[in-house]
């Protein structure tokens, strides 16, 4: 059976008890996939608290240190939803971004994806692992540490899909999927159950509440690979989660090689 990435963002990390829930989620996927896959990011509001931490220290931090000081936030997430898999009695090992073969540009702040080299994980996988990735991190050609700015969990959950050729990718978030606003401001807010990944980008462009980044969904698109939005809230899931949001393509376009941000 094919790989799943599955991508849990940080309101659905937020606490521990959020991440016993989405552990047993992903106990009930295991079920249906041999092989997944999971990209996590920090916890609740810990980059922001992290930067204005980094900004007691010095007013102008550079780039570099703050790199190294946000890329934490993940790696607490990553180990904790592991250890929780671990107590279920499943096989987990977590990665940081660079030990997941994640490669970027060295632009520190905003780094972009170059390529995806997955060794470990694909090896682990096949060791019969849950994987863990920490999503929003990545390391340059230098070896350096890097983040990737805006999207970034978002976008490493597709590109290790891509690398994977998973077909896609599940992103657990505190809503039912994409609405034309935002529905928590908004009562009367238009749920969309079924898109393609160039309708999407026109809601998400327009659209203040943006549950996906734009590229991630770009990323996707150019790789056809489909995604899912689900509420991690939902009871149990997927038995009775009928209500999420499917991007897919329209049409299959032939794709040659792995396609990342910077080619």
């Amino acid at each position: 059976m094919s790989c799943l990435v599955m991508k849990f963002g940080g309101a659905s990390v937020s606490n521990t008890k959020n991440i016993i829930k989405i552990s047993e989620i992903i106990v009930e996927k295991s079920k249906q996939y041999k092989k997944l896959v999971v990209v996590v990011s920090a916890m609740g509001k810990t980059t922001n608290k992290l930067l204005k931490l980094a900004k007691t220290i010095n007013e102008n931090p550079s780039k570099r240190e703050q790199d190294m000081l946000i890329s934490v936030g993940e790696r607490i997430t990553m180990s904790l939803l592991s250890m929780a898999l671990q107590k279920k009695g499943k096989k987990s090992i977590s990665f940081t971004g660079s030990q997941g073969g994640i490669i970027t540009t060295s632009d520190h702040l905003d780094a972009k994806i170059i390529e995806v080299k997955p060794f470990r994980v694909l090896k682990a996988l096949n060791d019969n692992n849950i994987v863990i990735v920490a999503g929003f991190q990545g390391v340059s050609i230098e070896k350096e540490i890097t983040t990737l700015g805006r999207g970034g969990s978002d976008t490493t959950a597709v590109a290790l899909a891509i690398a994977l050729k998973a077909k896609l990718v599940e992103f657990y978030k505190d809503v039912d999927g994409i609405y034309s606003v935002d529905p928590k401001k908004n009562k009367n807010a238009i749920f969309y159950k079924k898109l393609s990944h160039e309708k999407a980008l026109k809601i998400l462009d327009k659209n203040e509440h943006k549950i996906l980044h734009p590229r991630c969904v770009k990323l996707a698109s150019n790789n056809n690979i489909s995604l899912n939005i689900l509420n991690f809230k939902r009871d149990k899931f997927l038995k009775k989660n009928k209500k999420f949001t499917n991007i897919e393509k329209e049409s299959f376009k032939k794709v040659s090689k792995n396609v990342y941000e910077i080619n």
